[in-house]
C-alpha cells in the first residue's frame, strides 16, 4: 500500500512539473512583430529619391526571413506640417520602426522622439545623431558623383557641364560636389556650372534651369533627388543635338527620355532596412548612423544599352576602375566638402 502511494505521489508531481514548465513557456513574453511605416514626401513612383528607398524596403523584405516585416505601410505625398499626425496614426496602428525619408522632416523627428521611446525612427540624410531611438543614415554620394562626373568630362564636346540640384545640403550636396571632383579629375578645361532650384519635387522648375542650362551651351547635364526629372525631360526634348544626361537614378534609363541617359547610379536601401531590422531584434532602437557608399554594397550603377555609342571604352575604364577603388577602401573622397563653387 505504501509503495503504491509513492509512485501516485510521484507520478502527481511529475504532472505538476510539466504543467509547471507548459505555463512558463506559455507565460514566456513573445518577440514584437515588426510593422514599417515609410513617410515621403512625393510617391513611390517617383523614378527617383522615394522610389529608390521604396524598392530597397521591398528587396529587403524579400531577402528577409518570410513574415520578420509584419506589415509595411507607404505614407506619399506627405508635408513635414502633416508629418507629426501621420506618425501619431501609425504608432497607433502598432508600427514601430517609422522612416522618415528627407532632411525636410529632420525639425519633426527632433520634435517626436522622445514621445515614442519604444518606437525606431530612421531619418536621413545626415551624419548626425539625433536621439537615442533614431537612427540615422547617409548615402556618402560624392562617390556616385564622381562616377557620373567622370562619364560628363569624358563625353562633353562643348566643354561645358551643367548641374541642376535641388538645395545644396545633405546627399544632394555630397553628389554634387562628387560629380565636380569627376569632372576635374578627367577634363580640367571643362567648365561646370551648379544650379540649385530650391526643391526636391519642383519637376517643372528644374526643366526650365536646365532649359536655360542648354541655352547657354551645356551639353551634359545630371542632378539629383525627384526634381531631377524634369531636367532630365528637358534634355530628352533635343532628339537631333548631341546633349546627354547622368542620372542619379537607376529608373531613368528606363524612361521613354532615358534614351539620353548614358548611365546611372542608385542607392541600395536594401541594407539599411536590414541593419533596422537586426538593430531591432537586439533591442537597440537608435543613437548611431548607418553609411552607404560602395564598399558596403550601398550603392549600385548602370550602363544604358541605347547610349552604346556613347559609352567609349575610356569612359568605362576610368568608371569601373574607380568604381572598384571605392568598393575596396570607404571614405576615399572624405576632400568633398573642400569644393567651393564660386571658383567653378
Amino acid at each position: 500500500m505504501k509503495k503504491t502511494l509513492v509512485i501516485v505521489l510521484l507520478a502527481l508531481l511529475a504532472m505538476g512539473m510539466v504543467f509547471a514548465a507548459g505555463s512558463q513557456e506559455a507565460a514566456a513574453p513573445k518577440a514584437k512583430e515588426i510593422k514599417v511605416a515609410l513617410i515621403i514626401a512625393n510617391t513611390i513612383d517617383d523614378k527617383g529619391w522615394c522610389q529608390a528607398m521604396h524598392d530597397g524596403i521591398n528587396e529587403a523584405m524579400a531577402e528577409l526571413p518570410a513574415g520578420t516585416v509584419a506589415a509595411y505601410k507607404p505614407v506619399e505625398n506627405t508635408d513635414p506640417a502633416d508629418a507629426k499626425t501621420a506618425i501619431a496614426t501609425y504608432v497607433a496602428q502598432g508600427f514601430n520602426i517609422i522612416i522618415l525619408h528627407g532632411s525636410q522632416y529632420r525639425s519633426v523627428v527632433e520634435d517626436v522622439y522622445k514621445d515614442y521611446p519604444d518606437v525606431m525612427f530612421a531619418f536621413g540624410t545626415t551624419t548626425d545623431i539625433i536621439g537615442s531611438n533614431v537612427f540615422s543614415y547617409m548615402p556618402q554620394s560624392e562617390e556616385t558623383g564622381y562616377l557620373s562626373g567622370i562619364v560628363a568630362g569624358l563625353t562633353t564636346k562643348a566643354n561645358q557641364i551643367g548641374l541642376v540640384g535641388p538645395i545644396d545640403g545633405g546627399d544632394s550636396a555630397r553628389y554634387n560636389r562628387g560629380f565636380v571632383l569627376g569632372v576635374q579629375a578627367v577634363n580640367p578645361n571643362a567648365k561646370i556650372t551648379v544650379t540649385h532650384i530650391g526643391s526636391f519635387g519642383d519637376t517643372v522648375k528644374s526643366g526650365e534651369f536646365a532649359e536655360s542650362l542648354i541655352a547657354a551651351g551645356n551639353d551634359v547635364l545630371t542632378g539629383s533627388s525627384q526634381q531631377a526629372l524634369g531636367a532630365l525631360r528637358a534634355v530628352a526634348s533635343y532628339p537631333d543635338k548631341d546633349i546627354w544626361w547622368v542620372g542619379q537614378d537607376i529608373a531613368q534609363i528606363g524612361l521613354d527620355e532615358g534614351y539620353k541617359c548614358i548611365a546611372a547610379s542608385s542607392y541600395n536601401y536594401k541594407a539599411v532596412l536590414i541593419g533596422l531590422v537586426d538593430a531591432f531584434k537586439a533591442g537597440k532602437l537608435g543613437g548611431d548612423l548607418i553609411p552607404m557608399n560602395f564598399s558596403n554594397g550601398g550603392f549600385i550603377w548602370a550602363w544604358n544599352d541605347k547610349c552604346a555609342d556613347k559609352i567609349t571604352p575610356e569612359i568605362k575604364k576610368a568608371v569601373e576602375d574607380k568604381m572598384a577603388e571605392f568598393k575596396a577602401k570607404a571614405d576615399l573622397l572624405s576632400n568633398w566638402a573642400d569644393v567651393d563653387y564660386s571658383k567653378l
